[in-house]
């Protein structure tokens, strides 16, 4: 082994080109950059959506209309459902609980009673909200109508 065999390991030196180093390095002047623009200028950042000028997307495209933050939304089961639900579990009180457990609400909904469909048999149905149908034909059926 001899000192002017000597190499570092293969990969281990990489030939890094130092940019705007002055004009002596070869790689003075404009650094790469170009002449001009904004990305030749230094503090450069491009902006989310920017399109170079063009008016982007985001302010091209229409807005309107209005959407109300305190808006309920309900889970709407009908009268029928009901019924089906009476003749399959044999119930006299369906509470939101059962609704749950029979998988037609989930545990964090609202659910409204809706007056599709007839009840043939007295049932007491406590729920968020009902149709004035739906409470009606409860009521005329002689079962009773609890809201949550």
């Amino acid at each position: 082994m001899k000192l002017n065999t000597l190499t570092p390991a293969k990969g281990s030196v990489k030939n890094k080109k130092r940019i705007g180093r002055g004009q002596g390095s070869g790689k003075g002047g404009t650094a790469t950059r170009g002449h001009k623009g904004a990305k030749s200028r230094s503090g450069y950042s491009k902006k989310l959506g920017f399109e170079g000028g063009q008016m982007p997307l985001q302010r091209r495209v229409p807005k309107f209309g209005f959407t109300n933050p305190n808006k309920v939304e309900y889970k709407a089961i009908n009268l029928d459902t009901i019924q089906s639900l009476i003749e399959s579990a044999s119930v006299e009180t369906i509470k939101f609980n059962d609704l749950v457990e029979h998988g037609l609400a989930g545990k964090n909904d609202k659910v409204k009673i809706l007056g599709r469909g007839e009840l043939k048999s007295k049932v007491d149905v406590e729920a968020h909200a009902f149709s004035s149908s739906a409470a009606k034909a409860i009521e005329a059926a002689g079962g009773k109508v609890t809201q949550l």
